[in-house]
């Protein structure tokens, strides 16, 4: 027998994300029974974990201003609701729940409902100005109104994640560096808590599969954790906007992690400022100027690559590269009704014809001179937010023209789909008919 051989589980835990994480950084609302189809399909491909909704507030994220009605839709599912472990079944559904209203308003779902989502979502960074920039708080108030969060969680039988963010690095300029026992640190003070898990969060592909694998065998280490230091307490959740989301996740299983989470074409990220060609209040400015280039490691690749290399995921092949080819041609496709809708209202906000943003699908020479002429149709004489204002209608405008170039509201970023070829000679036969 062979020596040669990487160290890796028999077998991983995952859960799809893309309903929740994939869809909020898309500059599009999706319609609630979209967003029901999405989810009931991850589900009949074998995934036992989805993230759903946010129940934050829908004045900031309308992208969720369906959540109680996306709930209700599919708990009642007639395709996968016997699936739910609400209803009986395995299937967990997560929601996110940044802050205590967020916390309370799901919450007072279940108890109106009789059921509801399994875990509650809560976040905590390393790095104290992402922080309070993404929060409002400080850390020791985060930490404050958690703790009150999971104990009022627990009461209502609903299981709380803690998400440590920015790891690997922070988005934040000034801050980008920070320090990986902190993160440490935090997770094994959610799990004293009462978390029922960490989502170890790289959320803007800060890492790189050194520091992973450094990372993870800290958080697997019993000298260091205790009784923590065990894969299943642990989650890992790793975007690749520098091309090294599967390095990084094959360094987590090398390290012995067990539980990913991934998106259908790699989509996700920072929640959208911008929704069908109208400015939101999201979560502000993007952090990276092609937020669209910061999805999750693919789904779709990820599933490929685990069986490829002989780990069961539970997830069938076949049928989640189907689902990945609906998405890339039906989800991610902007429809001739969606393309009308997003020249009407760019046109109302920049002040701009439609007859002059539709050039810009064929000239690129345009976008500097229609910057200009957006900014001074919306300034004030003499305004001191013109240069905020110029950079908004910039990335309006650039976000306008890579929409009617790519007739798509994201990249497909799945090797696997894009590639339409056998993905490995190990899985040739299981794919073909």
């Amino acid at each position: 027998m062979s020596n040669h051989h990487l160290k890796l589980p028999e077998k991983v835990d995952l859960g799809d994300i893309t309903v929740r994480d994939g869809l909020q950084a898309l500059e599009h609302y999706f319609p609630v029974h979209e967003k029901v189809r999405l989810a009931e399909e991850l589900i009949l491909a074998g995934y036992k974990h989805v993230e759903l909704t946010n129940f934050g507030h829908p004045k900031f994220l309308p992208q969720f201003k369906d959540a109680d009605e996306l709930l209700v839709r599919l708990l009642d599912s007639e395709r996968v609701g016997h699936l739910l472990r609400q209803n009986g079944g395995e299937t967990t559904i997560c929601t996110v729940t940044i802050n205590e209203r967020a916390c309370d308003r799901a919450l007072a779902f279940k108890a109106k409902h009789g059921r509801g989502p399994d875990f509650l979502l809560q976040m905590v960074s390393t790095d104290p100005v992402h922080h309070k920039t993404n929060s409002g708080m400080s850390l020791d108030e985060y930490w404050k109104m958690t703790e009150r969060c999971i104990q009022k969680a627990a009461q209502a039988d609903v299981k709380m994640c803690g998400t440590v963010s920015t790891i690997w690095g922070s988005p934040m300029k000034g801050s980008r560096i920070t320090d990986l026992h902190v993160g440490v640190e935090f997770s094994r003070q959610y799990l004293d808590l009462g978390a029922d898990y960490v989502e170890q969060a790289d959320h803007d592909g800060s890492g790189d599969p050194a520091r992973v694998y450094e990372y993870f065998s800290m958080i697997l280490d019993p000298q260091i954790m205790g009784k923590w230091a065990d894969p299943r307490y642990h989650l890992c959740h790793c975007h690749t906007s520098r091309g090294m989301g599967l390095a990084n996740y094959l360094a987590a299983l090398q390290a012995g992690i067990t539980r990913f989470e991934t998106t259908l074409s790699g989509t996700g990220g920072q929640p959208a400022h911008t929704v069908d060609g109208r400015f939101i209040g999201g979560t502000g400015s993007y952090y990276h100027f092609e937020h669209l280039f910061s999805g999750l490691v693919s789904t779709e690749d990820f599933v490929v690559m685990c069986e490829a290399m002989g780990i069961k995921t539970g997830i069938d092949v076949r049928k989640i590269l189907d689902v990945g080819r609906l998405f890339k041609d039906e989800y991610l496709r902007i429809k001739a009704e969606d393309r009308e809708t997003l020249l009407q209202n760019v046109a109302l906000t920049t002040g701009l014809t439609k007859d002059q943003l539709v050039g810009l699908e064929h000239d690129d020479s345009l976008l500097e001179e229609l910057v200009d002429l957006a900014t001074r149709s919306c300034s004030e004489e003499g305004s001191a937010a013109e240069e905020n204002l110029r950079n908004n209608m910039a990335a309006l405008l650039h976000g306008l023209q890579r929409y009617l170039s790519w007739n798509a509201w994201g990249p497909a970023r799945s090797e696997s789909i894009l590639s339409d070829i056998p993905p490995s000679p190990h899985l040739r036969e299981l794919l073909e008919e």
